[in-house]
Protein backbone atom coordinates (compact mmCIF):
# COMPACT_ATOMS: atom_id res chain seq x y z
CA UNK A 1 0.00 0.00 0.00
CA UNK A 2 1.06 3.64 -0.91
CA UNK A 3 1.63 5.99 1.61
CA UNK A 4 -0.91 9.02 0.69
CA UNK A 5 1.42 11.99 -0.23
CA UNK A 6 -0.24 15.73 0.41
CA UNK A 7 -1.45 16.37 -3.22
CA UNK A 8 -0.90 19.19 -5.10
CA UNK A 9 -2.72 20.22 -7.94
CA UNK A 10 0.03 19.00 -10.45
CA UNK A 11 -0.59 15.68 -9.25
CA UNK A 12 -4.08 15.46 -8.83
CA UNK A 13 -4.12 16.01 -12.41
CA UNK A 14 -1.48 13.83 -13.03
CA UNK A 15 -3.90 10.68 -11.54
CA UNK A 16 -6.57 11.71 -12.95
CA UNK A 17 -4.92 11.62 -16.69
CA UNK A 18 -3.48 8.46 -16.07
CA UNK A 19 -2.94 6.80 -12.54
CA UNK A 20 -0.27 4.43 -14.09
CA UNK A 21 2.04 7.67 -14.96
CA UNK A 22 1.57 9.06 -11.57
CA UNK A 23 3.21 5.76 -9.95
CA UNK A 24 6.15 6.10 -12.71
CA UNK A 25 6.21 10.30 -11.07
CA UNK A 26 5.62 10.00 -7.62
CA UNK A 27 6.27 6.27 -6.22
CA UNK A 28 9.17 5.22 -8.81
CA UNK A 29 10.48 8.65 -9.08
CA UNK A 30 11.46 8.43 -12.63
CA UNK A 31 12.80 11.36 -14.42
CA UNK A 32 10.69 12.82 -17.02
CA UNK A 33 12.58 14.26 -20.46
CA UNK A 34 12.86 18.49 -19.91
CA UNK A 35 10.49 19.86 -22.37
CA UNK A 36 10.90 23.76 -23.10
CA UNK A 37 8.05 25.20 -22.77
CA UNK A 38 8.03 24.13 -19.01
CA UNK A 39 11.71 25.02 -18.67
CA UNK A 40 10.25 28.33 -19.47
CA UNK A 41 7.61 28.83 -17.54
CA UNK A 42 9.49 28.45 -14.58
CA UNK A 43 12.50 31.12 -15.26
CA UNK A 44 9.91 33.41 -16.07
CA UNK A 45 8.30 32.81 -12.79
CA UNK A 46 11.67 32.70 -10.61
CA UNK A 47 12.39 36.05 -12.18
CA UNK A 48 8.43 37.41 -11.66
CA UNK A 49 8.74 36.35 -7.68
CA UNK A 50 11.86 38.22 -7.20
CA UNK A 51 10.51 41.34 -9.23
CA UNK A 52 7.47 41.51 -7.27
CA UNK A 53 8.97 40.62 -4.07
CA UNK A 54 10.00 43.93 -2.77
CA UNK A 55 6.27 45.30 -2.52
CA UNK A 56 5.36 41.97 0.14
CA UNK A 57 3.55 43.31 3.25
CA UNK A 58 3.01 40.25 4.54
CA UNK A 59 -0.47 39.67 6.22
CA UNK A 60 -1.84 37.71 9.09
CA UNK A 61 -1.62 34.09 8.87
CA UNK A 62 -3.94 31.50 11.12
CA UNK A 63 -1.85 29.29 13.34
CA UNK A 64 -1.08 26.10 12.49
CA UNK A 65 -0.30 23.07 14.48
CA UNK A 66 2.89 23.49 15.27
CA UNK A 67 3.37 27.51 14.82
CA UNK A 68 2.59 30.70 16.85
CA UNK A 69 0.91 33.55 15.30
CA UNK A 70 3.05 36.32 14.12
CA UNK A 71 1.69 39.71 14.04
CA UNK A 72 1.25 42.21 11.42
CA UNK A 73 3.61 44.66 13.81
CA UNK A 74 6.36 41.93 13.95
CA UNK A 75 6.46 41.83 10.33
CA UNK A 76 6.33 45.59 9.59
CA UNK A 77 9.37 45.75 12.25
CA UNK A 78 11.05 43.35 10.44
CA UNK A 79 10.61 44.30 6.87
CA UNK A 80 10.61 48.08 5.56
CA UNK A 81 7.08 49.24 3.92
CA UNK A 82 7.28 48.81 -0.22
CA UNK A 83 7.89 52.87 -1.05
CA UNK A 84 11.18 52.28 0.91
CA UNK A 85 12.42 49.01 -0.64
CA UNK A 86 14.87 49.15 -3.64
CA UNK A 87 13.51 48.41 -6.82
CA UNK A 88 15.57 47.06 -9.38
CA UNK A 89 15.54 48.66 -13.18
CA UNK A 90 14.93 47.61 -16.63
CA UNK A 91 18.67 46.72 -16.90
CA UNK A 92 18.92 45.00 -13.41
CA UNK A 93 15.36 43.38 -14.42
CA UNK A 94 17.22 41.56 -17.65
CA UNK A 95 20.14 40.86 -15.74
CA UNK A 96 17.98 38.80 -13.46
CA UNK A 97 16.57 37.14 -16.21
CA UNK A 98 19.74 35.87 -18.24
CA UNK A 99 21.41 34.33 -15.25
CA UNK A 100 18.38 32.55 -14.38
CA UNK A 101 17.65 31.23 -18.06
CA UNK A 102 18.33 27.58 -18.57
CA UNK A 103 18.67 26.11 -21.79
CA UNK A 104 16.78 22.48 -20.99
CA UNK A 105 14.65 21.03 -23.57
CA UNK A 106 14.37 22.95 -26.10
CA UNK A 107 14.08 21.05 -29.35
CA UNK A 108 16.92 23.16 -31.41
CA UNK A 109 18.74 26.36 -31.00
CA UNK A 110 16.36 28.47 -32.69
CA UNK A 111 13.59 27.31 -30.80
CA UNK A 112 15.63 28.49 -27.37
CA UNK A 113 16.02 31.46 -29.33
CA UNK A 114 12.76 32.12 -30.00
CA UNK A 115 11.28 31.46 -26.14
CA UNK A 116 14.09 33.48 -24.91
CA UNK A 117 13.87 36.87 -26.57
CA UNK A 118 9.51 35.74 -25.68
CA UNK A 119 10.94 35.90 -22.25
CA UNK A 120 12.33 39.39 -22.79
CA UNK A 121 9.72 40.75 -24.24
CA UNK A 122 6.81 39.70 -21.78
CA UNK A 123 8.87 41.03 -18.42
CA UNK A 124 9.69 44.55 -19.81
CA UNK A 125 6.05 44.71 -20.54
CA UNK A 126 5.03 43.93 -17.55
CA UNK A 127 7.66 45.97 -15.49
CA UNK A 128 6.30 49.07 -17.37
CA UNK A 129 2.85 47.79 -16.21
CA UNK A 130 3.90 47.53 -12.62
CA UNK A 131 5.24 51.03 -12.87
CA UNK A 132 1.80 52.38 -13.61
CA UNK A 133 -0.53 49.99 -11.94
CA UNK A 134 0.88 47.97 -8.60
CA UNK A 135 -0.03 45.49 -6.72
CA UNK A 136 -0.21 45.16 -3.33
CA UNK A 137 0.87 41.48 -2.35
CA UNK A 138 1.34 39.77 0.88
CA UNK A 139 3.48 36.98 -0.10
CA UNK A 140 4.50 35.92 -3.60
CA UNK A 141 5.64 32.01 -4.11
CA UNK A 142 3.91 30.70 -1.17
CA UNK A 143 4.34 27.35 -0.28
CA UNK A 144 0.89 26.44 1.84
CA UNK A 145 -0.61 23.41 3.14
CA UNK A 146 -3.49 21.72 4.63
CA UNK A 147 -5.87 18.87 5.82
CA UNK A 148 -9.06 19.31 3.82
CA UNK A 149 -11.71 17.69 5.45
CA UNK A 150 -8.59 14.46 5.74
CA UNK A 151 -7.10 15.05 2.57
CA UNK A 152 -3.78 16.59 2.78
CA UNK A 153 -3.33 19.31 0.41
CA UNK A 154 -0.41 21.91 -0.74
CA UNK A 155 0.49 23.89 -3.33
CA UNK A 156 3.11 26.76 -4.68
CA UNK A 157 1.11 30.34 -5.25
CA UNK A 158 2.31 32.63 -7.91
CA UNK A 159 1.39 35.69 -5.87
CA UNK A 160 -1.78 37.04 -2.75
CA UNK A 161 -2.69 40.02 -3.42
CA UNK A 162 -4.76 42.42 -1.13
CA UNK A 163 -7.95 43.54 -2.62
CA UNK A 164 -8.92 47.39 -2.39
CA UNK A 165 -11.64 46.27 0.31
CA UNK A 166 -9.27 44.32 2.44
CA UNK A 167 -9.74 41.14 1.28
CA UNK A 168 -7.21 38.74 -0.37
CA UNK A 169 -6.81 38.05 -4.78
CA UNK A 170 -5.05 34.62 -5.81
CA UNK A 171 -3.25 35.24 -9.06
CA UNK A 172 -1.55 32.24 -11.11
CA UNK A 173 0.77 33.69 -13.62
CA UNK A 174 0.20 31.58 -17.61
CA UNK A 175 2.56 31.80 -20.43
CA UNK A 176 0.63 29.87 -22.48
CA UNK A 177 -0.20 31.49 -25.87
CA UNK A 178 -4.22 31.32 -25.48
CA UNK A 179 -6.52 32.16 -21.75
CA UNK A 180 -9.85 32.43 -21.60
CA UNK A 181 -12.02 33.82 -18.65
CA UNK A 182 -13.81 30.52 -18.76
CA UNK A 183 -10.18 29.25 -18.07
CA UNK A 184 -10.30 30.79 -15.12
CA UNK A 185 -13.96 30.32 -14.30
CA UNK A 186 -13.08 26.05 -14.54
CA UNK A 187 -9.52 25.97 -13.54
CA UNK A 188 -9.41 23.47 -10.48
CA UNK A 189 -6.07 24.94 -9.81
CA UNK A 190 -7.45 27.95 -8.82
CA UNK A 191 -10.18 26.11 -6.53
CA UNK A 192 -7.59 24.08 -4.66
CA UNK A 193 -5.36 27.58 -4.46
CA UNK A 194 -8.70 29.10 -2.95
CA UNK A 195 -8.55 26.49 -0.02
CA UNK A 196 -4.84 26.99 0.94
CA UNK A 197 -5.42 30.58 1.47
CA UNK A 198 -8.78 30.23 3.01
CA UNK A 199 -6.86 27.62 5.39
CA UNK A 200 -3.92 29.50 5.99
CA UNK A 201 -5.14 33.30 6.15
CA UNK A 202 -7.21 35.23 8.05
CA UNK A 203 -8.55 37.59 5.29
CA UNK A 204 -11.41 36.42 3.29
CA UNK A 205 -10.60 35.30 -0.46
CA UNK A 206 -12.49 37.99 -2.48
CA UNK A 207 -10.91 36.98 -6.47
CA UNK A 208 -9.20 34.52 -8.29
CA UNK A 209 -7.28 34.80 -11.26
CA UNK A 210 -5.37 33.57 -14.03
CA UNK A 211 -3.04 36.31 -15.09
CA UNK A 212 -1.99 36.25 -19.21
CA UNK A 213 1.44 37.12 -19.46
CA UNK A 214 1.66 37.38 -23.42
CA UNK A 215 -1.49 39.75 -23.09
CA UNK A 216 -1.25 41.37 -19.60
CA UNK A 217 -4.53 40.69 -19.23
CA UNK A 218 -5.46 39.36 -15.76
CA UNK A 219 -8.49 37.03 -15.83
CA UNK A 220 -10.84 37.03 -13.00
CA UNK A 221 -13.60 35.52 -11.38
CA UNK A 222 -15.30 35.12 -8.11
CA UNK A 223 -14.43 32.98 -5.40
CA UNK A 224 -15.89 29.44 -5.53
CA UNK A 225 -19.11 28.46 -3.90
CA UNK A 226 -19.29 25.60 -1.60
CA UNK A 227 -21.05 23.10 -4.08
CA UNK A 228 -18.24 23.83 -6.01
CA UNK A 229 -15.50 22.64 -3.97
CA UNK A 230 -17.10 20.35 -2.63
CA UNK A 231 -17.00 18.87 -5.55
CA UNK A 232 -13.48 19.09 -6.16
CA UNK A 233 -12.92 17.86 -2.79
CA UNK A 234 -14.76 14.47 -4.46
CA UNK A 235 -12.33 14.29 -7.11
CA UNK A 236 -9.72 14.80 -5.19
CA UNK A 237 -11.12 11.92 -2.69
CA UNK A 238 -11.14 9.66 -4.96
CA UNK A 239 -7.37 10.14 -6.07
CA UNK A 240 -6.49 9.31 -2.68
CA UNK A 241 -8.25 6.57 -2.53
CA UNK A 242 -7.04 5.62 -5.42
CA UNK A 243 -3.47 6.02 -4.39
CA UNK A 244 -4.31 4.42 -1.05
CA UNK A 245 -5.49 1.28 -2.51
CA UNK A 246 -2.38 1.06 -5.16
CA UNK A 247 -4.88 1.62 -8.04
CA UNK A 248 -2.75 2.23 -11.00
CA UNK A 249 -4.02 1.08 -14.30
CA UNK A 250 -2.99 3.06 -17.23
CA UNK A 251 -5.24 5.23 -18.59
CA UNK A 252 -4.71 5.21 -22.41
CA UNK A 253 -5.47 7.95 -24.82
CA UNK A 254 -4.15 10.92 -26.42
CA UNK A 255 -1.85 12.34 -23.82
CA UNK A 256 0.13 8.51 -24.35
CA UNK A 257 2.04 10.29 -27.74
CA UNK A 258 3.69 12.64 -25.33
CA UNK A 259 4.51 10.52 -22.47
CA UNK A 260 8.25 9.34 -21.20
CA UNK A 261 7.15 5.63 -20.07
CA UNK A 262 5.59 4.15 -22.95
CA UNK A 263 8.31 1.59 -23.37
CA UNK A 264 7.80 0.51 -19.91
CA UNK A 265 4.09 0.59 -19.41
CA UNK A 266 2.09 -1.95 -20.02
CA UNK A 267 -0.56 -0.62 -22.49
CA UNK A 268 2.73 -0.40 -24.46
CA UNK A 269 5.77 -2.61 -23.54
CA UNK A 270 6.25 -5.58 -25.66
CA UNK A 271 6.36 -9.04 -24.72
CA UNK A 272 9.62 -10.78 -24.03
CA UNK A 273 10.78 -12.63 -26.95
CA UNK A 274 11.45 -15.62 -24.77
CA UNK A 275 7.28 -15.65 -24.21
CA UNK A 276 6.09 -14.64 -27.90
CA UNK A 277 5.43 -18.25 -28.76
CA UNK A 278 3.82 -18.96 -25.33
CA UNK A 279 1.34 -16.23 -25.79
CA UNK A 280 0.65 -16.34 -29.33
CA UNK A 281 -0.45 -19.46 -29.31
CA UNK A 282 -2.58 -18.36 -25.93
CA UNK A 283 -3.82 -15.54 -28.41
CA UNK A 284 -5.00 -17.37 -31.64
CA UNK A 285 -6.60 -19.98 -29.19
CA UNK A 286 -8.47 -16.98 -27.33
CA UNK A 287 -9.63 -15.58 -30.52
CA UNK A 288 -10.71 -18.45 -32.28
CA UNK A 289 -12.84 -19.29 -28.95
CA UNK A 290 -14.39 -15.36 -29.27
CA UNK A 291 -15.33 -16.07 -33.12
CA UNK A 292 -16.47 -19.56 -31.99
CA UNK A 293 -18.85 -17.21 -29.15
CA UNK A 294 -19.84 -14.96 -31.40
CA UNK A 295 -21.48 -17.52 -33.49
CA UNK A 296 -23.35 -19.81 -30.68
CA UNK A 297 -24.62 -16.65 -29.44
CA UNK A 298 -26.25 -15.63 -33.43
CA UNK A 299 -27.28 -19.24 -33.29
CA UNK A 300 -28.86 -19.20 -29.45
CA UNK A 301 -30.78 -16.29 -30.60
CA UNK A 302 -32.34 -17.41 -34.01
CA UNK A 303 -33.53 -20.86 -32.56
CA UNK A 304 -35.01 -19.12 -29.67
CA UNK A 305 -37.20 -16.74 -32.02
CA UNK A 306 -37.89 -19.72 -33.70
CA UNK A 307 -39.00 -21.24 -30.62
CA UNK A 308 -41.15 -18.48 -29.99
CA UNK A 309 -42.66 -18.13 -32.96
CA UNK A 310 -43.68 -22.08 -32.82
CA UNK A 311 -45.27 -21.71 -28.86
CA UNK A 312 -47.24 -18.70 -30.52
CA UNK A 313 -48.41 -20.17 -33.14
CA UNK A 314 -49.35 -23.72 -31.42
CA UNK A 315 -50.51 -21.55 -28.35
CA UNK A 316 -48.46 -23.58 -26.33
CA UNK A 317 -45.80 -22.57 -23.40
CA UNK A 318 -44.13 -25.72 -22.93
CA UNK A 319 -42.29 -27.63 -25.23
CA UNK A 320 -40.62 -31.00 -24.88
CA UNK A 321 -36.78 -31.70 -25.76
CA UNK A 322 -34.88 -35.19 -25.51
CA UNK A 323 -33.80 -34.70 -21.64
CA UNK A 324 -35.07 -30.87 -20.79
CA UNK A 325 -38.53 -29.11 -21.53
CA UNK A 326 -38.17 -25.50 -22.96
CA UNK A 327 -40.67 -23.38 -20.87
CA UNK A 328 -41.69 -19.61 -22.01
CA UNK A 329 -41.38 -16.86 -19.67
CA UNK A 330 -43.08 -13.80 -20.11
CA UNK A 331 -41.56 -10.60 -18.51
CA UNK A 332 -43.65 -7.05 -18.45
CA UNK A 333 -42.26 -3.81 -17.70
CA UNK A 334 -43.66 -0.39 -18.06
CA UNK A 335 -42.27 3.07 -19.35
CA UNK A 336 -43.28 6.15 -18.97
CA UNK A 337 -42.53 10.19 -20.98
CA UNK A 338 -42.99 12.23 -18.57
CA UNK A 339 -42.18 15.50 -20.50
CA UNK A 340 -45.57 15.82 -22.40
CA UNK A 341 -47.08 15.95 -19.54
CA UNK A 342 -44.49 17.60 -17.06
CA UNK A 343 -46.31 21.31 -17.19
CA UNK A 344 -49.62 19.56 -16.24
CA UNK A 345 -48.11 18.07 -13.48
CA UNK A 346 -46.64 21.18 -12.08
CA UNK A 347 -49.66 23.06 -12.26
CA UNK A 348 -51.23 20.30 -10.10
CA UNK A 349 -48.33 20.51 -7.73
CA UNK A 350 -47.51 16.89 -8.20
CA UNK A 351 -44.22 16.89 -10.47
CA UNK A 352 -41.87 16.85 -7.27
CA UNK A 353 -43.88 13.12 -6.66
CA UNK A 354 -42.49 11.28 -10.36
CA UNK A 355 -39.28 12.31 -9.61
CA UNK A 356 -37.14 10.82 -11.73
CA UNK A 357 -40.38 9.16 -13.32
CA UNK A 358 -39.99 5.29 -12.09
CA UNK A 359 -42.89 2.78 -12.80
CA UNK A 360 -43.57 2.13 -9.45
CA UNK A 361 -43.56 6.54 -9.06
CA UNK A 362 -45.79 7.07 -11.28
CA UNK A 363 -48.44 3.96 -10.55
CA UNK A 364 -48.47 5.65 -7.00
CA UNK A 365 -49.62 8.78 -8.49
CA UNK A 366 -51.97 7.66 -10.60
CA UNK A 367 -53.68 5.28 -8.05
CA UNK A 368 -53.87 8.29 -6.21
CA UNK A 369 -57.67 9.27 -5.31
CA UNK A 370 -56.52 12.70 -3.79
CA UNK A 371 -54.66 14.11 -7.03
CA UNK A 372 -57.45 15.59 -9.81
CA UNK A 373 -58.45 11.90 -12.01
CA UNK A 374 -57.65 14.35 -15.54
CA UNK A 375 -53.96 14.37 -14.47
CA UNK A 376 -54.04 10.46 -13.83
CA UNK A 377 -55.84 10.32 -16.90
CA UNK A 378 -53.04 11.67 -18.97
CA UNK A 379 -50.15 10.29 -16.63
CA UNK A 380 -51.36 6.98 -17.62
CA UNK A 381 -51.65 7.22 -21.34
CA UNK A 382 -48.08 8.11 -21.55
CA UNK A 383 -47.36 5.01 -20.04
CA UNK A 384 -46.10 2.04 -23.24
CA UNK A 385 -45.86 -1.78 -21.90
CA UNK A 386 -42.87 -3.36 -22.90
CA UNK A 387 -43.50 -7.43 -23.07
CA UNK A 388 -40.69 -9.71 -22.75
CA UNK A 389 -40.52 -13.46 -23.86
CA UNK A 390 -37.78 -15.73 -22.83
CA UNK A 391 -37.07 -19.85 -22.28
CA UNK A 392 -36.00 -21.10 -19.23
CA UNK A 393 -34.69 -25.08 -19.39
CA UNK A 394 -36.17 -27.88 -16.83
CA UNK A 395 -34.03 -30.87 -17.08
CA UNK A 396 -36.37 -34.03 -17.09
CA UNK A 397 -36.17 -36.67 -14.40
CA UNK A 398 -36.32 -40.22 -14.79
CA UNK A 399 -39.44 -42.28 -13.52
Amino acid sequence: MVLVPALSYSSYRTYLECPQRWKFLYVDKLPETPRGYFTFGRVVHSVLEELVRPLVVPSARRIGETETQRTLDEWHTASPSPAHRPWMTPEELLALYDRSWNGEGYASPEEEARYRALGRDLLLRYYEHLLHERPAPVAVEEHLEARWNGIPIHGYIDRIDRTPDGGLEIVDYKTSRDLSSGDAEDSDQLSLYQVLVESNYTEPVERLTLYHLRTLTPLRTRPRDPASLLTLHDRLGTVSDGIRTDSFEPNPGRQCARCDFRSICPEFRSVPPTDEARLRELVDRFAALRDQERRLESDLRQTAEALHRAAEELGVHRVPGSAVTAIRRREEAWQYTLDPVRPLLERAGVADRVGNGTTEEVRRLVRDPTVDPEVRRKLAETGARRVRYYWELERDHDP
